[in-house]
């Protein structure tokens, strides 16, 4: 069997085309090994457009929080037996660091996490293992900071922060430039939101759910009891922002024949590249009906299919098995949530069953089986969040890094 000098000396004779499209299959942290193999390999690894095929061809991957117990942040890299669900660096998991960590906000690879005790925003990311402190708008004893938003820039490739600044009797929007110490501050326009007041209500609600990330935009939808109809009252109840000029717009969700036929509850999620909605009828709770946007222009969903949530929780396989006694016993808690979902493939979801639980059931509603993050489960949530995972490095990183990492950090594995 050949060494590695050897294997080196055999592909250095290939053309570098060759060697940038055999390097370019493989998982990300393996291309962070090739590099430090021989100059030619992180040569090859290292232009931007290597950096950029390889993270389009990655999948994404759902994020758990397991509160700390026994895990902070998990992405879900499938839910059968054979799979293995990955902590993200560079979190300490463990008892003592359950209520330390949260998730602010993803894109092309890269994170926003805070620390609760300290509020310092960090972005990073977990396959470089980099990390970097992101300056904040003005702060203080009255007023905090908050992340609803984290995108690219198209026209300049920047990547920017959209910070709410919430005080007392006040709110602020800002944007920051990842690589700038300069938060500038915009305003909410849209011809709905015509006052100040109606401007706080309007960022209250984009603090109260995560925004999903698709074609370039952001997308929310205000989680029940916060109605945007009451500041629309045309039922356009899905707020976009729009990156590339950093504007608000509204959208419709979903519209069904009869008032009464609202959805509540609902969620919005990329399915494969496709903008999907899923929610309840307000008259029916058992079934979660789940819709694909068809026309983007026209504004436009078609029916996609409809989960049947009895058969997920009349399933004999819903119970949990008793480390110490060995026994079955059923779920601790009964159905709470079912509101909330996560894409594994076109017909795998993951669905969160209740505070202790998520449940990976296909499009039929089929029970697969629990999610694993851990030997001992003990809480875990959907983050709403998904991380297509990259080598290319955080902007202006040695500008912002920090001489200590902060609590929650680990320079180990």
């Amino acid at each position: 069997m050949p060494g590695k000098r050897g294997t080196t000396t055999l592909l250095d004779h290939l053309p570098e085309d060759i060697i940038d499209r055999i390097l370019i299959r493989l998982p990300p942290k393996d291309v962070g090994r090739c590099r430090a193999v021989c100059t030619l390999w992180s040569s090859v690894t290292s232009t931007p457009e290597f950096m950029s095929e390889h993270h389009r061809s990655q999948p994404s991957l759902p994020i758990i929080d397991g509160d700390g117990r026994p895990a902070s942040l998990v992405v879900v890299r499938g839910a059968g037996a054979r799979t293995t669900n990955q902590q993200l660096w560079p979190f300490v998991p463990g008892f003592k660091h359950r209520d330390v960590i949260f998730l602010q906000g993803t894109c092309d690879g890269f994170i926003i996490v805070t620390g609760r005790l300290r509020r310092q925003f960090y972005i990073c990311n977990p396959v470089l293992r980099q990390h970097a402190l992101l300056p904040q708008p003005p702060f203080g004893p009255l007023i905090q900071n908050y992340v609803i938003g984290f995108y690219m820039h198209c026209p300049t490739k920047e990547y920017r922060v959209l910070w709410v600044s919430k005080g007392v009797f006040e709110f602020s929007l800002y944007v920051l430039i990842v690589g700038s110490d300069k938060p500038r501050h915009i305003r909410v326009r849209m011809p709905t939101v015509s006052s100040v007041s109606m401007e706080w209500k309007l960022l209250e609600m984009l603090l109260r759910s995560a925004p999903v990330q698709h074609q370039g935009n952001l997308y929310w939808r205000p989680p029940y009891p916060y109605d945007a109809t009451q500041i629309t009252g045309d039922g356009e109840d899905i707020i976009v922002f729009d990156t590339e000029v950093e504007s608000f717009r509204w959208m419709p969700s979903p519209a069904q024949p009869n008032h009464s036929d609202t959805y509540h509850a609902g969620q919005l999620f990329d399915l494969k590249g496709v903008l999907a909605f899923s929610g309840f009828l307000f008259k029916n709770n058992t079934t979660l009906d789940v819709w694909m946007m068809q026309d983007y222009e026209a504004e436009i969903w078609t029916f996609k299919y409809r989960i049947d949530l009895t058969k997920v929780e009349a399933s004999q396989k819903l119970k949990l098995t008793s480390l110490k006694r060995k026994s079955m016993s059923p779920l601790d808690t009964v159905m709470v949530r079912f509101n909330e979902m996560a894409v594994l493939n076109e017909h795998e979801l993951l669905i969160q069953f209740n505070h202790k639980h998520v449940l990976h059931c296909d499009i039929d509603g089929k029970f697969l089986g629990m999610v694993k993050i851990g030997k001992r489960q003990y809480r875990m949530a959907l983050t709403g969040y998904c991380l297509q995972e990259s080598i290319i490095p955080i902007p202006s990183h040695e500008m912002l890094q920090e001489d200590q990492d902060p609590p929650f950090f680990t320079s180990h594995g």
